[in-house]
C-alpha cells in the first residue's frame, strides 16, 4: 500500500511539473488517502502485536 501512495505521488508530481492540474491534484489526494490508510493499519498491527505478546 505504501508502495502505490509513492506512485501515486510520483505520477502526481510529473503531472504537474508537466502541467495537468486536474490530474496532479487528482493522484496527490490519491496517495494521501493512501498513505493515510498505510498509517492507520500499521498502527493498528503494532498495537496487536503488543496486546498477543502481553
Amino acid at each position: 500500500m505504501l508502495y502505490y501512495a509513492l506512485v501515486f505521488l510520483v505520477v502526481a508530481l510529473i503531472a504537474g511539473v508537466l502541467g495537468f492540474g486536474g490530474v496532479a491534484g487528482v493522484s496527490a489526494s490519491i496517495a494521501q488517502v493512501l498513505f493515510f490508510l498505510f498509517l492507520v493499519l500499521f498502527i493498528i498491527s503494532i498495537v496487536a502485536r503488543l496486546m498477543r505478546r502481553a
